[in-house]
């Protein structure tokens, strides 16, 4: 035994080991069954060199030759099918590794191909555009310089089409199926965090702009007080792309629907169109510089070929994102005041934008008029916002009041004083529920303006959020540097 103890009660040896672990089981001699404890056993003390003398038993099936042949034999048979499996395992390794060459090898064949097969088209195309640019600069040189400049009958038909494809009907018969999908108040008031990924850069903190890819529902983009736009995989939790160009602020940030295009705009008078580059990340592909002050916000048409910009220099500039020329640049001389705010009617015929006197501005974007201004806020507009059923604007500002404005009666029909500065207004895409941000993130259902939810968890001053596909999660940003997720 490797610590002999003798019970004082029996006088039987045990090891110690054993006879603890059965005392501590039963508490009785496991030979005479009586009441034992750890105290009537006794040590056996050994000279230290009996202790280096002293040879373990083998065991009884291994103590004549045949046990020992017979345990030798058996680790020859384990060492033998051990072998034999790594031997298997290893030519199965081998035929894989042979078929991912194979594959390699054919999908690099494949590739050179298609390179081949695109510097061929770049190279016919390149010739086309030589030979077209010839024959109109002989023949049509005058028209083209006049074509060049202005929002055109062929733009103004096209954004007709748009607007009847997008018809009162349909734009009903949209908003009724997404409302059958989106997610409830009673759902929605159960909504908590799901995550949070601070981002962008500690010197200068703060997230300023983001928006939700309108296809791909975990693509989203940021924009920061550090000047640069991240794109951020919700899904996988890691940056996608960083975006470097602007050398300040980015005030908003916009995703093309259909197009692998982004948008940014920035404090340093541009605003920059972004496509992916040959080895997938987003580089400049035009940078749009007709604006004087800092480039406020951006919108899109509906068609997705056209979109606008406005500016604190009190203009907004009507793009062409094929050729990336600015069509129009609207400047009107009863408006003094920059701009704050610019977004889109769904139907894309009527433009909306906040100047810094607390106005808010309807324009004709076929001929550029303003035909209607609404008054009543008495600090500035942060957040401006169509429903999309078309019937409702929705205006926030800095004096912690929200207006809902009934274009069609050209007033407002309702108020909400939130007593806080705000800093963005929002609808989800079924109008059935807007949300606005400032000190947190609140949500009102549209329909009685009932207050839904709060999400408190930011540090600081929320700048901006927006609604998920159904409205199944939120997402929202701050100047504590935080993307954060609720759902």
């Amino acid at each position: 035994a490797v610590d002999p103890v003798v019970s004082l009660k029996s006088g039987h040896l045990f090891e110690r080991r054993l006879i603890e672990k059965q005392l501590k089981a039963t508490g009785r001699c496991p030979i005479t069954d009586q009441d034992l404890t750890k105290e009537d056993l006794l040590s056996v003390k050994m000279h230290q060199n009996q202790k280096s003398n002293v040879v373990k038993p083998r065991l009884a099936s291994a103590a004549g030759i045949p046990g020992i042949l017979k345990s030798l034999q058996d680790e020859w048979d384990a060492l033998m099918l051990e072998t034999y499996t790594l031997k298997k395992h290893l030519a199965d390794v081998r035929q894989e590794l042979a078929y991912a060459l194979y594959q390699k090898d054919a999908a690099c064949r494949v590739i050179a191909r298609l390179i081949k097969e695109r510097d061929q088209a770049r190279a016919a195309l390149s010739d086309v555009q030589s030979n077209m640019e010839k024959a109109v600069g002989k023949s049509g040189a005058s028209m083209e310089v006049e074509d060049e400049k202005g929002i055109s009958a062929e733009i103004k038909r096209k954004m007709e089409a748009t607007a009847l494809k997008l018809s009162n009907k349909a734009r009903k018969t949209k908003v009724k199926g997404l409302q059958l999908t989106v997610a409830k108040p009673d759902a929605i008031a159960k909504y908590d965090q799901l995550s949070s990924h601070p981002l962008h850069s500690t010197t200068r903190a703060g997230i300023l702009c983001l928006d939700l890819h309108p296809k791909s529902k975990d693509m989203v983009i940021t924009g920061g007080a550090d000047s640069t736009a991240i794109i951020f995989n919700r899904k996988t939790g890691k940056k996608m792309d960083t975006l470097k160009y602007h050398k300040k602020k980015i005030n908003d940030v916009l995703f093309h629907p259909t197009s692998n295009m982004v948008f940014t705009a920035s404090s340093d008078n541009t605003a920059v169109i972004w496509s992916p580059g040959a080895k997938g990340k987003f580089q400049k592909q035009s940078v749009l510089a007709d604006h004087t002050g800092d480039v406020v916000g951006c919108t899109l048409h509906p068609c997705g070929d056209y979109m606008v910009t406005a500016s604190s220099d009190a203009s907004w500039c009507f793009w062409d994102l094929e050729t990336s020329t600015c069509k129009a640049k609207v400047e009107k001389s009863e408006i003094k005041m920059g701009y704050t705010q610019v977004t889109f009617h769904p139907d894309g015929l009527i433009l909306g934008g906040a100047t810094a006197d607390n106005t808010i501005r309807i324009f004709d974007v076929s001929n550029q008029k303003n035909v209607r201004d609404f008054k009543g806020h008495k600090g500035t507009v942060t957040g401006l916002a169509f429903s999309e059923n078309g019937y409702y604007l929705g205006s926030a500002d800095d004096a912690g009041v929200v207006k809902m404005w009934d274009l069609r009666k050209l007033k407002v029909f309702h108020e909400i004083d939130v007593g806080k500065p705000l800093t963005d207004l929002a609808f989800d895409l079924s109008g059935t529920y807007m949300l606005v941000t400032g000190p947190d993130v609140k949500v009102y259902s549209v329909k009685g303006f009932s207050l839904v939810k709060t999400f408190e968890q930011h540090q600081k001053t929320v700048t901006s959020a927006k609604f998920g596909r159904d409205a199944s999660f939120i997402a929202s940003t701050s100047k504590d540097r935080n993307l954060k997720f609720f759902g």
